[in-house]
């Protein structure tokens, strides 16, 4: 990890308002949780065939053909 960000972003947090520091630490702590979700794909190799191909050409199909349609009246 680069210090010299850490040390630029704490100089410039002490010149901040307290309420303005309370900002920044929550948006920290969002990028945090935003890190933190998800599995490694290796742990997901486990379900790779698990759809029958057929399956998965009629869930293509449908996505085609429903992707290329237009509700004019849903506005």
């Amino acid at each position: 990890m680069d210090n010299s960000v850490i040390t630029k972003v704490m100089a410039r947090m002490e010149m901040l308002p307290s309420e303005l520091q309370q900002l920044v630490l929550e948006f920290v702590q969002t990028l945090q949780v935003a890190t933190d979700q998800g599995v490694p794909g290796h742990q997901l190799l486990q379900f790779a065939g698990a759809i029958p191909t057929d399956d998965l050409a009629r869930l293509q199909q449908g996505i085609v053909t429903g992707c290329e349609q237009v509700a004019l009246n849903e506005w």
